[in-house]
């Protein structure tokens, strides 16, 4: 699957934020993320960023802040696109990080044992997708730390993994 644009862009009826995924064969994706589920799956995003894919967040003059934030001015382009998975966002209950080499990661969000959605990231990627999220909960108000600094631990942390399982979270 080749990505033409990503979005997360906040509902505020739904208080919630929604990753768009469009891909170059006009096809689109739709994951809702909830307040808590970001507040869980962050450690996972920014540790899978920092320590398997070996980037380094371009910080600004904050310390908190990449210094090559994506650009939220384009609009999301919508040409009749086809949603293999339906209209309604997927309403993540699930999430995985695996290790596919070195430079990429796959995330997969699991609805239940309904429908499933894998996103597969470099770093350029993940830290677009990470700064996406952290600039959506700041605008959401949900009063979150979503840095890079401090990795928060889970509400539950899994317990140790034997090498080559792949880091899951329950939501």
């Amino acid at each position: 699957m080749q990505l033409r644009q990503i979005q997360v862009a906040r509902d505020a009826v739904q208080d919630r934020l929604m990753l768009r995924v469009s891909t170059q064969a006009n096809e689109e994706f739709r994951v809702w993320f909830t307040r808590n589920f970001l507040r869980e799956v962050w450690p996972l995003l920014t540790g899978m960023l920092i320590d398997h894919l070996a980037a380094t967040p371009q910080m600004g003059a904050s310390a908190q802040e990449p210094s090559q934030q994506p650009s939220f001015d384009q609009a999301f382009q919508e040409e009749n696109p086809r949603y293999p998975l339906g209209s309604q966002p997927l309403l993540t209950s699930e999430a995985s990080l695996t290790a596919i080499n070195e430079k990429t990661v796959q995330m997969t969000f699991r609805e239940g044992r309904e429908r499933t959605f894998n996103l597969s990231l470099n770093a350029d990627l993940l830290q677009a997708l990470c700064a996406m999220l952290r600039a959506s909960a700041e605008q959401a108000a949900w009063n979150l730390t979503l840095d890079y600094t401090s990795q928060p631990t889970p509400a539950k942390a899994p317990p140790e993994m034997p090498a080559g399982n792949k880091p899951t979270l329950l939501h």
